[in-house]
């Protein structure tokens, strides 16, 4: 995810990392540790985090792929294919 933001970030990729950590320090320090700069929250409720409600996670990693409207377009892409479908996304 780092490169794909690397890569695509001035051309329009936005990436928002939802957590399901308990610790926010702990979440706090891999966040750094990572070097993941775009957006990232937390309720710090694990399992019950709001927002992987919304979304039917119940798998962690999930990804999810939002056009420009905020539908969802795509999930649980990996690898080159999750770099065609934002490749795919950014030239419309």
């Amino acid at each position: 995810m780092v490169a794909l933001y690397k890569e695509f970030h001035s051309k329009g990729l936005n990436i928002v990392g939802v957590s399901l950590d308990k610790d926010a320090a702990k979440w706090k320090e891999a966040i750094a540790k990572d070097g993941l700069t775009w957006t990232h929250v937390s309720n710090l409720k694990f399992w019950e985090e709001p927002i992987a409600k919304q979304y039917h996670v119940e798998a962690i990693p999930a990804t999810f792929i939002l056009d420009a409207s905020g539908k969802v377009v795509a999930q649980d892409l990996r690898g080159a294919e999750l770099k065609a479908k934002i490749q795919e996304l950014l030239a419309k």
